[in-house]
């Protein structure tokens, strides 16, 4: 199928700061468009999200330049070309642009487009986007890791790590588990309301309040959950993204926003044995920082059999980085974006090297991002079992939910939510 044309257009994210939207036109009339989303926190190794730099528009955080690579460079080399395959247009955008990085380009031109393709091929083919990328058996429903709490880079307030999420992993739909997640997220505010704090949210949808510690956030969240009705552990767990690449400094970590206290990386391991033997912690995502490799190796090696050890910031979704933490036994799953690596083929790859290797995969969004749902059919594509896209507020975050739930009403009976088995050594 010939590419027609190819349009991108300077939008908005969910933060007000703009982004690429990409319009394709096949030669049968067929049209798809995609949105990329941005990061605040974010790994020194992603791709390079190209930025106008122009302080007297968006304080410098224009994209017209990516926008143009799209509508002059990429535009001109792929209109009136057929592609065999979503590999073969996206390898021909990674040449295009020819560096390591996608600094010519931008990754948020090159990706913009690559998604697009991706929808659009899934219309032509007359198959749903998730078929397309994964095949006749992608079947599995996430367990969805809402972002109830939020601190770090995401909130202004004292709480120093970033995400704290729960997973409704025992229910029998994704459509159950929503509901679950909503139910406590809704019990938070009570209990938030109840302790006169604040309810405002931060960046993905997760209230902000201004806490005492870092562990009276978890309390609070545990009060939540039996508030709504349901057992700590035995219903809703806990994962935490505490991105601790934002703490890092000097070779050692400060907790920046509550004691302004300095630890070795030796002393956040501890933290993180007490935190899972006092907590149902089934996840931890970037509790160390990306530059501490020896700190990895000897968090894998005391909590890589007992939780899920997610590597973000580590690994950047990129296949060669991930390959170097599978060599050296660091983190035992990856955590998945798409922008990070640039490409939905080069996205794809990661997650077949994940998995061969056993292991795990752990979609995500952005915090800043847009109401394209292409991760909700990307989870699904690669049967991850596991998500986080946000709360249980902000549309940007709510539409990726409401995607996952069409599918599952698709899927039907072939379809199965993941449940407690989706997380490593659960």
């Amino acid at each position: 199928m010939i590419i027609k044309k190819v349009n991108a257009l300077e939008i908005l994210d969910s933060r007000g700061n703009p982004t690429v939207e990409v319009d394709l036109t096949l030669e049968d009339g067929t049209q798809a468009r995609a949105m990329v989303p941005s990061g605040a926190s974010t790994g020194e190794r992603e791709a390079t999200e190209l930025r106008d730099g122009d302080k007297s528009r968006f304080d410098g955080k224009g994209v017209l330049k990516a926008v143009e690579n799209v509508n002059s460079t990429i535009a001109n080399e792929i209109a009136g070309k057929s592609f065999e395959s979503q590999r073969e247009l996206d390898y021909f955008l990674i040449n295009l642009d020819g560096t390591a990085n996608k600094s010519k380009l931008g990754a948020n031109a090159v990706l913009a487009v690559s998604m697009a393709y991706a929808r659009a091929m899934s219309a032509v083919s007359r198959m749903p986007l998730y078929v397309y990328l994964g095949g006749v058996n992608s079947h599995i429903l996430p367990v969805p890791c809402m972002n109830v709490i939020n601190g770090g880079k995401h909130a202004d307030n004292t709480v120093d790590f970033q995400e704290f999420m729960v997973a409704p992993h025992h229910a029998t739909s994704f459509a159950e588990a929503i509901r679950m997640g909503i139910e406590v997220f809704h019990s938070l505010k009570s209990v938030l309301k109840s302790k006169g704090l604040s309810t405002g949210v931060g960046d993905e949808g997760g209230f902000a309040p201004d806490l005492k510690s870092n562990e009276e956030a978890v309390e609070m969240i545990l009060n939540a959950i039996v508030k709504a009705g349901y057992k700590p552990g035995d219903e809703v767990g806990i994962c935490l993204d505490p991105a601790a690449s934002e703490m890092w400094e000097d070779g050692k970590y400060k907790f920046f926003k509550s004691t302004q206290k300095t630890v070795s990386s030796d002393e956040m391991i501890k933290l993180w044995e007490n935190w899972t033997k006092q907590y149902p912690i089934l996840l931890l995502e970037d509790g160390l920082a990306e530059n501490d490799w020896e700190g990895w190796k000897n968090l894998t090696s005391s909590l890589g059999n007992k939780i899920e050890l997610v590597g973000d910031d580590i690994f950047c979704t990129n296949k060669n980085i991930v390959a170097k933490g599978i060599e050296e036994k660091v983190a035992n799953s990856v955590l998945i974006k798409l922008n990070q690596i640039g490409t939905v083929t080069e996205t794809l790859e990661t997650i077949e090297l994940a998995y061969r290797n056993n292991y795990n995969c752990f979609v995500s969004h952005r915090s800043g991002e847009t109401v394209d749902s292409f991760i909700a059919d990307l989870t699904v594509a690669v049967n991850a079992g596991h998500l986080k896209t946000g709360s249980g507020c902000r549309s940007e975050r709510i539409e990726k939910f409401n995607q996952l739930m069409r599918i599952e009403k698709q899927l039907g009976s072939a379809g199965r939510f993941a449940g407690l088995k989706a997380f490593k050594n659960q």
